[in-house]
Protein backbone atom coordinates (compact mmCIF):
# COMPACT_ATOMS: atom_id res chain seq x y z
CA UNK A 1 0.00 0.00 0.00
CA UNK A 2 2.88 2.24 0.89
CA UNK A 3 4.73 1.38 -2.15
CA UNK A 4 1.44 2.10 -4.54
CA UNK A 5 0.93 5.41 -2.83
CA UNK A 6 4.01 6.52 -3.21
CA UNK A 7 4.52 7.42 0.46
CA UNK A 8 7.81 9.24 1.91
CA UNK A 9 9.32 6.64 4.70
CA UNK A 10 11.22 8.83 6.34
CA UNK A 11 13.60 7.92 9.18
CA UNK A 12 10.96 5.59 10.52
CA UNK A 13 10.75 2.06 9.61
CA UNK A 14 8.21 0.76 11.97
CA UNK A 15 5.76 2.40 14.65
CA UNK A 16 5.09 0.66 18.37
CA UNK A 17 1.53 0.85 18.71
CA UNK A 18 1.18 1.94 22.59
CA UNK A 19 -2.67 1.18 22.87
CA UNK A 20 -3.29 -1.18 25.94
CA UNK A 21 0.22 -1.16 26.96
CA UNK A 22 -0.38 1.19 29.88
CA UNK A 23 -3.10 -0.62 31.30
CA UNK A 24 -2.49 -3.21 34.55
CA UNK A 25 -1.37 -6.62 32.80
CA UNK A 26 -3.62 -8.26 34.77
CA UNK A 27 -6.79 -6.55 32.56
CA UNK A 28 -5.22 -7.73 29.22
CA UNK A 29 -6.63 -11.47 29.12
CA UNK A 30 -9.73 -10.58 30.14
CA UNK A 31 -10.05 -7.44 27.66
CA UNK A 32 -8.71 -10.11 24.86
CA UNK A 33 -11.61 -11.99 25.89
CA UNK A 34 -14.45 -9.65 25.70
CA UNK A 35 -13.42 -7.80 22.42
CA UNK A 36 -12.97 -11.86 20.83
CA UNK A 37 -16.28 -12.63 22.07
CA UNK A 38 -17.78 -9.08 20.69
CA UNK A 39 -15.62 -9.29 17.40
CA UNK A 40 -16.90 -12.48 16.92
CA UNK A 41 -20.71 -11.77 17.46
CA UNK A 42 -20.20 -8.87 15.13
CA UNK A 43 -19.10 -10.96 12.73
CA UNK A 44 -21.72 -13.73 13.34
CA UNK A 45 -24.23 -10.99 13.33
CA UNK A 46 -24.18 -9.52 10.43
CA UNK A 47 -23.21 -12.77 8.12
CA UNK A 48 -26.32 -13.94 9.53
CA UNK A 49 -28.11 -10.62 8.64
CA UNK A 50 -26.58 -11.35 5.11
CA UNK A 51 -27.60 -14.68 4.91
CA UNK A 52 -31.41 -14.50 5.81
CA UNK A 53 -31.77 -11.76 2.92
CA UNK A 54 -29.66 -13.80 0.24
CA UNK A 55 -32.07 -16.70 1.30
CA UNK A 56 -35.42 -15.34 1.80
CA UNK A 57 -36.98 -13.64 -1.64
CA UNK A 58 -39.47 -11.62 0.52
CA UNK A 59 -36.22 -9.26 1.90
CA UNK A 60 -35.21 -8.83 -1.81
CA UNK A 61 -36.22 -4.76 -1.38
CA UNK A 62 -33.74 -1.81 -1.86
CA UNK A 63 -34.05 -1.29 2.20
CA UNK A 64 -32.42 -5.37 2.19
CA UNK A 65 -29.60 -4.51 -0.32
CA UNK A 66 -28.79 -1.34 1.34
CA UNK A 67 -28.58 -3.42 4.93
CA UNK A 68 -26.34 -6.53 3.11
CA UNK A 69 -23.91 -3.64 2.06
CA UNK A 70 -23.66 -1.64 5.45
CA UNK A 71 -23.24 -5.77 7.10
CA UNK A 72 -20.47 -6.58 4.45
CA UNK A 73 -18.84 -2.78 5.40
CA UNK A 74 -18.70 -3.35 8.95
CA UNK A 75 -17.20 -6.99 8.55
CA UNK A 76 -14.56 -5.06 6.68
CA UNK A 77 -14.01 -2.31 9.19
CA UNK A 78 -13.42 -4.56 11.99
CA UNK A 79 -11.49 -6.52 10.08
CA UNK A 80 -9.27 -4.21 9.82
CA UNK A 81 -9.09 -3.27 13.37
CA UNK A 82 -10.13 -5.44 15.50
CA UNK A 83 -7.74 -8.71 14.42
CA UNK A 84 -4.19 -6.45 15.43
CA UNK A 85 -5.93 -5.45 18.55
CA UNK A 86 -6.31 -8.85 19.72
CA UNK A 87 -2.70 -9.72 18.73
CA UNK A 88 -1.34 -6.92 20.86
CA UNK A 89 -2.91 -7.82 23.88
CA UNK A 90 -1.61 -11.02 24.07
CA UNK A 91 2.05 -9.40 23.29
CA UNK A 92 5.45 -7.86 23.97
CA UNK A 93 6.03 -6.66 20.84
CA UNK A 94 3.28 -3.88 19.31
CA UNK A 95 5.49 -3.08 16.79
CA UNK A 96 3.95 -2.26 12.85
CA UNK A 97 5.34 -1.89 10.02
CA UNK A 98 5.50 1.38 8.12
CA UNK A 99 3.53 -0.41 5.24
CA UNK A 100 1.11 -2.14 7.34
CA UNK A 101 0.55 1.06 8.94
CA UNK A 102 -0.56 2.88 5.89
CA UNK A 103 -2.57 0.02 5.07
CA UNK A 104 -4.67 -0.06 8.51
CA UNK A 105 -5.31 3.44 7.87
CA UNK A 106 -6.56 3.69 4.58
CA UNK A 107 -8.50 0.51 5.06
CA UNK A 108 -10.08 1.83 8.59
CA UNK A 109 -11.13 5.07 6.74
CA UNK A 110 -12.25 3.67 3.62
CA UNK A 111 -14.78 1.42 5.66
CA UNK A 112 -15.08 3.57 8.22
CA UNK A 113 -16.84 6.36 5.84
CA UNK A 114 -18.52 3.85 3.50
CA UNK A 115 -20.74 2.79 6.70
CA UNK A 116 -21.49 6.47 6.72
CA UNK A 117 -22.31 6.99 3.16
CA UNK A 118 -24.36 3.77 3.46
CA UNK A 119 -26.60 5.03 6.41
CA UNK A 120 -27.04 7.98 4.52
CA UNK A 121 -28.38 6.22 1.61
CA UNK A 122 -30.60 4.60 4.13
CA UNK A 123 -32.17 7.57 5.00
CA UNK A 124 -33.20 8.51 1.78
CA UNK A 125 -34.63 5.17 1.20
CA UNK A 126 -36.78 5.69 4.19
CA UNK A 127 -37.82 9.45 2.88
CA UNK A 128 -38.73 7.99 -0.27
CA UNK A 129 -40.69 5.08 1.10
CA UNK A 130 -42.71 6.90 3.66
CA UNK A 131 -42.86 10.54 1.25
CA UNK A 132 -43.39 9.50 -1.94
CA UNK A 133 -44.20 5.75 -2.16
CA UNK A 134 -45.94 5.70 -5.55
CA UNK A 135 -42.54 6.47 -6.90
CA UNK A 136 -40.72 3.72 -4.71
CA UNK A 137 -40.31 1.79 -7.20
CA UNK A 138 -39.09 4.44 -10.00
CA UNK A 139 -36.73 6.11 -7.70
CA UNK A 140 -35.28 3.07 -6.32
CA UNK A 141 -34.90 0.87 -9.27
CA UNK A 142 -32.59 -1.72 -8.79
CA UNK A 143 -29.85 0.08 -11.38
CA UNK A 144 -30.13 3.29 -8.97
CA UNK A 145 -29.55 1.19 -5.82
CA UNK A 146 -26.59 -0.20 -7.45
CA UNK A 147 -25.22 2.97 -8.50
CA UNK A 148 -26.07 4.68 -4.94
CA UNK A 149 -23.89 1.54 -3.56
CA UNK A 150 -21.15 1.78 -5.66
CA UNK A 151 -20.90 5.60 -4.82
CA UNK A 152 -20.95 4.94 -1.18
CA UNK A 153 -18.30 2.70 -1.71
CA UNK A 154 -15.85 4.99 -4.03
CA UNK A 155 -16.50 7.48 -1.62
CA UNK A 156 -15.61 5.87 1.52
CA UNK A 157 -12.17 4.79 -0.65
CA UNK A 158 -11.40 8.50 -1.78
CA UNK A 159 -11.65 10.09 2.14
CA UNK A 160 -9.52 6.65 2.96
CA UNK A 161 -7.20 7.44 -0.38
CA UNK A 162 -6.89 10.84 0.49
CA UNK A 163 -6.54 10.98 4.47
CA UNK A 164 -3.73 7.99 3.94
CA UNK A 165 -1.19 9.84 1.28
CA UNK A 166 -1.67 13.09 3.11
CA UNK A 167 -0.59 11.78 6.23
CA UNK A 168 1.78 9.44 5.24
CA UNK A 169 3.53 12.41 3.11
CA UNK A 170 4.72 13.04 6.18
CA UNK A 171 8.27 12.78 7.17
CA UNK A 172 8.34 11.00 10.92
CA UNK A 173 11.88 11.76 12.24
CA UNK A 174 11.11 10.26 16.05
CA UNK A 175 9.61 8.97 18.31
CA UNK A 176 7.87 6.38 16.88
CA UNK A 177 5.25 5.62 19.63
CA UNK A 178 1.43 6.24 18.24
CA UNK A 179 -0.58 6.24 21.58
CA UNK A 180 -3.44 3.80 20.51
CA UNK A 181 -4.03 0.88 19.48
CA UNK A 182 -4.42 1.67 15.68
CA UNK A 183 -2.94 3.94 13.36
CA UNK A 184 -4.97 6.99 13.95
CA UNK A 185 -4.32 10.39 12.81
CA UNK A 186 -4.13 12.57 15.88
CA UNK A 187 -1.31 10.63 17.06
CA UNK A 188 0.37 10.10 14.00
CA UNK A 189 0.77 14.06 13.40
CA UNK A 190 1.92 14.11 16.63
CA UNK A 191 4.88 12.39 15.80
CA UNK A 192 5.51 14.02 12.04
CA UNK A 193 7.96 16.52 11.65
CA UNK A 194 8.56 19.33 8.89
CA UNK A 195 6.61 22.76 8.27
CA UNK A 196 3.75 20.67 6.72
CA UNK A 197 2.11 18.98 9.21
CA UNK A 198 -0.84 22.05 10.52
CA UNK A 199 -1.53 22.54 6.99
CA UNK A 200 -1.79 18.37 6.50
CA UNK A 201 -3.57 18.10 9.69
CA UNK A 202 -6.04 20.90 9.02
CA UNK A 203 -6.86 19.14 5.48
CA UNK A 204 -7.45 16.11 7.22
CA UNK A 205 -9.67 17.30 9.63
CA UNK A 206 -11.81 19.38 6.84
CA UNK A 207 -12.48 16.60 4.87
CA UNK A 208 -13.62 14.52 7.55
CA UNK A 209 -15.52 17.07 9.15
CA UNK A 210 -17.13 17.44 6.08
CA UNK A 211 -18.19 14.10 4.59
CA UNK A 212 -19.85 13.24 8.28
CA UNK A 213 -21.45 16.73 8.91
CA UNK A 214 -23.05 16.26 5.67
CA UNK A 215 -23.81 12.87 5.81
CA UNK A 216 -25.42 14.03 9.45
CA UNK A 217 -27.32 16.68 8.17
CA UNK A 218 -28.55 14.94 4.89
CA UNK A 219 -29.85 11.75 7.27
CA UNK A 220 -31.53 14.89 9.21
CA UNK A 221 -33.09 16.58 6.52
CA UNK A 222 -34.74 12.67 5.18
CA UNK A 223 -35.92 12.09 9.01
CA UNK A 224 -37.56 15.79 8.97
CA UNK A 225 -39.99 15.06 6.21
CA UNK A 226 -40.17 11.72 7.32
CA UNK A 227 -41.83 12.84 10.84
CA UNK A 228 -43.64 15.20 8.39
CA UNK A 229 -45.68 12.88 6.44
CA UNK A 230 -45.86 10.31 9.35
CA UNK A 231 -48.03 12.97 11.49
CA UNK A 232 -49.98 13.64 8.47
CA UNK A 233 -50.97 9.57 8.55
CA UNK A 234 -54.81 9.96 10.21
CA UNK A 235 -54.69 6.71 12.08
CA UNK A 236 -52.38 6.02 14.62
CA UNK A 237 -51.70 2.37 14.02
CA UNK A 238 -50.78 3.62 10.58
CA UNK A 239 -47.86 6.13 11.80
CA UNK A 240 -46.91 3.27 14.47
CA UNK A 241 -46.11 0.82 10.86
CA UNK A 242 -44.63 3.76 8.94
CA UNK A 243 -42.08 4.83 12.22
CA UNK A 244 -41.34 1.19 12.85
CA UNK A 245 -40.19 0.72 9.25
CA UNK A 246 -37.03 3.16 10.04
CA UNK A 247 -37.10 2.95 14.15
CA UNK A 248 -33.69 0.19 13.59
CA UNK A 249 -31.81 2.41 10.93
CA UNK A 250 -32.99 6.04 13.49
CA UNK A 251 -31.20 3.84 16.44
CA UNK A 252 -27.96 3.08 14.22
CA UNK A 253 -27.39 6.81 13.00
CA UNK A 254 -28.08 7.64 16.72
CA UNK A 255 -25.40 5.46 18.08
CA UNK A 256 -22.31 5.95 15.06
CA UNK A 257 -22.88 9.67 15.39
CA UNK A 258 -23.54 9.64 19.89
CA UNK A 259 -20.22 7.80 19.47
CA UNK A 260 -18.65 9.63 16.86
CA UNK A 261 -19.22 12.83 18.42
CA UNK A 262 -17.74 11.98 21.73
CA UNK A 263 -14.62 10.71 20.21
CA UNK A 264 -14.10 14.04 18.05
CA UNK A 265 -15.76 16.84 19.83
CA UNK A 266 -14.02 16.23 23.32
CA UNK A 267 -11.85 18.98 24.70
CA UNK A 268 -7.98 17.97 24.03
CA UNK A 269 -6.31 16.79 27.20
CA UNK A 270 -9.57 16.23 29.04
CA UNK A 271 -8.77 12.56 29.60
CA UNK A 272 -6.06 10.38 30.56
CA UNK A 273 -4.76 8.17 28.37
CA UNK A 274 -6.12 4.81 29.17
CA UNK A 275 -9.68 6.96 29.24
CA UNK A 276 -9.07 7.83 25.52
CA UNK A 277 -8.01 4.17 24.94
CA UNK A 278 -10.95 2.81 26.02
CA UNK A 279 -13.37 6.12 24.47
CA UNK A 280 -11.80 4.53 21.42
CA UNK A 281 -13.21 1.25 21.78
CA UNK A 282 -16.57 2.66 21.20
CA UNK A 283 -16.33 3.31 18.14
CA UNK A 284 -13.78 0.46 16.79
CA UNK A 285 -15.68 -2.25 18.66
CA UNK A 286 -18.76 -1.20 20.09
CA UNK A 287 -20.48 0.18 17.58
CA UNK A 288 -20.43 -2.38 14.98
CA UNK A 289 -21.30 -5.09 17.83
CA UNK A 290 -24.47 -3.33 18.59
CA UNK A 291 -25.43 -2.50 14.66
CA UNK A 292 -26.43 -5.91 13.80
CA UNK A 293 -28.64 -6.84 17.51
CA UNK A 294 -30.27 -3.35 17.12
CA UNK A 295 -31.48 -4.61 13.03
CA UNK A 296 -32.52 -7.78 14.21
CA UNK A 297 -34.47 -6.76 17.39
CA UNK A 298 -35.99 -3.55 15.82
CA UNK A 299 -37.00 -5.19 12.71
CA UNK A 300 -40.05 -7.06 12.38
CA UNK A 301 -39.66 -8.81 8.99
CA UNK A 302 -36.09 -9.31 9.65
CA UNK A 303 -36.63 -11.08 12.67
CA UNK A 304 -38.98 -13.23 11.34
CA UNK A 305 -37.41 -14.12 8.64
CA UNK A 306 -34.27 -14.99 10.67
CA UNK A 307 -37.13 -17.28 12.81
CA UNK A 308 -38.18 -18.75 9.24
CA UNK A 309 -34.73 -19.30 7.63
CA UNK A 310 -32.67 -20.98 10.94
CA UNK A 311 -34.57 -22.02 13.68
CA UNK A 312 -37.21 -24.02 11.40
CA UNK A 313 -34.32 -25.87 10.18
CA UNK A 314 -32.45 -26.25 13.62
CA UNK A 315 -35.90 -26.73 15.38
CA UNK A 316 -38.61 -27.44 13.02
CA UNK A 317 -41.11 -28.46 15.93
CA UNK A 318 -41.01 -24.94 17.36
CA UNK A 319 -42.12 -23.37 14.18
CA UNK A 320 -44.81 -26.16 13.53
Amino acid sequence: MAATLGLNHSSVSEFILVGFSTFPPHLLPAFFLLFLLMYLFTLLGNLLIMATVWSERGLHTPMYLFLCALSISEILYTLAITPRLLADLLSTRRTIAFAACTSQMFFSFTFGFTHSFLLTVMGYDRYVAICHPLRYNVLMSPRGCTYLVAWSWAGGSIIGLVVATAVFHLTFCGPNEIHHFLCHVPPLLKLACGTDVPIVALGVGLVCITALLGCFLLILLSYAFIVAAILRIPSAEGRHKAFSTCASHLIVVIVHYGFASVIYLKPKGLHSQEGNTLMAITYTVLTPFLSPIIFSLRNKELKIAMKKTFLSKLYPSIMM
